[in-house]
């Protein structure tokens, strides 16, 4: 299956050491650029994702799956001398697990001095909880992150797990293994990227903690301009039991939406005198209450209010911005979000559905050098297998 030649990443090749959740997230938007990303699956049996069909699996989207048993040396060997050839390789296990394996930096270094080696843990490589187990929810809870999300008075909101594995962690994984490989054509020397979702979603908050240090932030939830503290950065119920989210930040823009909602009794001046903050909610509660969501997005439109009607997913792909944007596309009977970012030259793309596990491992075997013989050996090893 040939590589996308005009994605940025063409030429780049990555070999990834099968995981699940931001490691495969990372590998996912690598490929989409146009690298050739390697997926080496590991045999049924493993502790993985959600039980879906592959095809639904899409953050194995664009690359190919070889299937090799890394409890084999011969597997084991056989890794290696692909890294021997590979820019980049990516692994998500807990700290030691891959030098365990004979696939640490070490040994992938020895082999290949130019590589770059990216690492994807919870945690981190170092420190008190560096082996505890770990997810999304548990990294943000550490790092002041699911503290601030949320309405005064209720627990912490859940952000999905969107600010810890794939925000904090996958795309912080892909802008250092990006930059590493521009380093390593210029010194002719690889080295390892940590990425932990502690340091990625704690980078997140740069904005807020500064505003925090600068007294323009508080601890408490929900009392702040961009945590539902203030009126005119909110979600509102409407009439049909839907909702739309307005962020009239900017001065204009809240009077804008003054007189959208019909508030021409309001000061505009005092939109941010938190005194008044309480008694605009209720205000603004009851007047989004007399209209359907829709109707207030057809009202909004063209007036510079800042106000959106909230989508569900499966409203979202059929918005005439996200459908005149293709921000959503359909791969093999599967609506999926779009390769992003956009690039005028060399546009990346979905490279290939979602494959099977170990659904190229000869094909890819023999891509990577290695002749029918070897191959045969590797698979009366039960190293490889063609599934």
């Amino acid at each position: 299956m040939t590589q996308n030649p005009r994605g940025p990443l063409a030429g780049v090749r990555i070999v990834e050491l099968g995981s699940i959740g931001p490691a495969p997230f990372c590998c996912m938007l690598l490929a989409d650029l146009g690298a050739d990303v390697i997926r080496i699956d590991r045999p049924p049996g493993h502790d993985g994702g959600a039980p879906i069909a592959a095809r639904f699996d899409l953050l194995n989207r664009s690359r190919r799956s070889a299937m090799m048993d890394l409890k084999k040396p011969e597997a084991v060997a056989a890794v290696l001398r692909m890294v021997r050839d590979a820019d980049v390789l990516v692994e998500g296990f807990r700290p030691g697990v891959a030098e365990r394996l004979g696939l640490g930096p070490q040994a992938c270094h020895a082999v290949n001095p130019r590589l770059v080696y990216g690492r994807m843990t919870g945690w981190g490589q170092e420190g008190p909880l560096a082996q505890e187990p770990g997810h999304d929810i548990n990294y943000i809870a550490l790092t002041g992150v699911l503290h601030s999300v949320g309405r005064a008075g209720e627990a912490p909101a859940i952000p999905l797990n969107l600010a810890g594995d794939f925000g904090g962690g996958s795309l912080y994984l892909a802008l250092g293994i990006v930059s590493a490989v521009l380093e390593a054509r210029g010194s002719g020397h690889g080295q390892v990227v940590d990425a932990a979702m502690v340091d990625g979603s704690a980078s997140l908050m740069t904005l807020l903690y500064g505003m925090r240090a600068a007294g323009y932030w508080g601890d408490e939830r929900g009392t702040n301009r961009l945590d539902s503290g203030a009126p005119w950065y909110n979600v509102y119920e409407t009439q049909d039991g839907k909702h739309v989210g307005i962020a009239a930040n900017e001065a204009r823009f809240y009077r804008n939406a003054l007189t959208l909602l019909g508030l021409d009794d309001v000061d505009p001046r005092q939109q941010h005198d938190q005194s008044t903050w309480p008694a605009m909610k209720q205000r603004f509660a009851a007047a989004f209450r007399t209209r359907s969501r829709d109707a207030w997005a057809a009202l909004a439109a063209g007036t510079e209010s800042c106000i959106t009607p909230v989508l569900s997913m499966g409203e979202a792909p059929a918005h005439p911005q996200l459908q005149a944007r293709r921000t959503f596309v359909e791969v093999d009977g599967v609506v999926q979000p779009a390769p992003a970012p956009r690039f005028s030259r060399t546009p990346p793309s979905i490279q290939c559905p979602p494959a099977r596990a170990g659904q190229h491992t000869d094909e890819v075997l023999s891509d990577w050098g290695f002749s029918p013989s070897e191959i045969e050996v590797l698979r009366v090893a039960g190293a490889a297998r063609q599934c």
